[in-house]
């Protein structure tokens, strides 16, 4: 009887990340991309970096972001659960190079279940800290399940770890969180990652357009909203 409830209470959760999932505005083909959801998506992971990275006591250590190989910005990744749960959301990805510039942003999405104890519903905002770059070349080529093709571990926060002499990045990758609403146990291993390509062909406005274009910037014609993207990334990974 207990283990029927409690298939029933997953299943609630599931129904409602279906019915949220049902509701959020899809993309149109046709709709000119300057003021399309793709835009808004970069205009939300610009305020999570400004909340996550811009908190001086509780926020991401500058010197884990200044040692980044790139970053994936996933703003509003709503997940439910009971025991077993689900998660979804879509976001960025950014790579950055040996000169200190980073890259025009991959839209990806992330998705898939978790294990653990953990109950309710929850909308939360997740910055994901590369250590490597062929992790990130990873997702392009197809996608990645963290926690199983990756090691993913939750990031030092504030001004004591930014202390620590030792401050490195342990894990391939260090996943930061602000969440919304009631949740036990965040978490996003067991979720996986790839690229959103629809997404891409929208926003750059090219029939077809892969990754590598997108991050080399090569015959690629940039909305202004990435130049402010950039912008910030460039000021949080200043050397010290």
């Amino acid at each position: 009887m207990r283990a029927k409830r409690k298939i029933i209470s997953v299943c609630s959760c599931l129904a409602i990340v279906l019915g949220l999932l049902a509701l959020a505005p899809r993309p149109c083909p046709a709709e000119k991309t300057s003021f399309g959801p793709e835009t808004q998506r970069i205009e939300n992971a610009i305020n999570v970096l400004n909340e996550l990275v811009g908190l001086p006591a509780e926020g991401i250590p500058a010197r884990i972001f200044q040692k980044s190989s790139g970053i994936a910005v996933i703003p509003g990744v709503i997940k439910a659960a009971y025991g077993l749960g689900g998660q979804y959301g879509k976001g960025i990805i950014v790579l950055r190079n040996e000169k200190n510039e980073w890259s025009n942003p991959v839209f990806i999405s992330l998705y898939g279940g978790s294990i653990g104890w953990q109950i309710g519903v929850q909308k939360a905002d997740f910055i994901l800290v590369f250590k490597t770059v062929q992790t990130i070349r990873n997702i392009a080529q197809g996608k990645i399940t963290m926690g199983a093709d990756v090691s993913v571990s939750a990031g030092p926060v504030g001004k004591t770890a930014e202390a620590n002499t030792d401050l490195e990045l342990k894990a391939e990758i260090l996943s930061y969180s602000k969440s919304r609403g009631l949740f036990a146990g965040v978490s996003v291993k067991g979720a996986t990652i790839q690229i959103d390509k629809e997404a891409n062909r929208i926003f750059y406005e090219k029939g077809e357009i892969s990754v590598d274009e997108i991050f080399s910037g090569e015959n690629v014609k940039a909305p202004a909203i990435v130049e402010k993207l950039k912008t910030v990334l460039a000021e949080y990974s200043k050397s010290i």
